[in-house]
């Protein structure tokens, strides 16, 4: 079965921030990589492709079984994406937060 896949505005938005946070820092390091933002994004978009095929296999992010997180490696860390299982064919992601982010926006 093939899941169609959605970002919330606020998962949009998120993408935007985690993308700035990562570009800003680099532009402030002498020899940054400002590549590296761009590198970043395609980490989480190659993550939230695999959901189309597979989304019950990320872990339980509370009580409902339908509603999970992705872990989405890259560098030393990585992202984390807040998703939910809807009807039979959708996933909906909600947020994408850093691993070292206190929690979602």
């Amino acid at each position: 079965m093939i899941f169609r896949v959605r970002l919330t505005l606020d998962a949009e938005a998120d993408l935007e921030r985690l993308f700035d946070f990562v570009l800003d820092r680099e532009l402030a390091r002498e020899g940054g990589d400002l590549k590296l933002a761009e590198h970043a994004l395609a980490a989480i978009g190659a993550g939230i492709a695999t959901l189309k095929t597979s989304p019950f296999t990320c872990r339980k992010a509370g009580q409902s079984p339908f509603l999970r997180e992705l872990i989405i490696p890259f560098g030393r860390s990585g992202y984390v994406a807040l998703f939910e299982i809807e009807g039979v064919c959708e996933v909906v992601i909600a947020a994408v937060r850093h691993q070292l982010e206190e929690d979602y926006h």
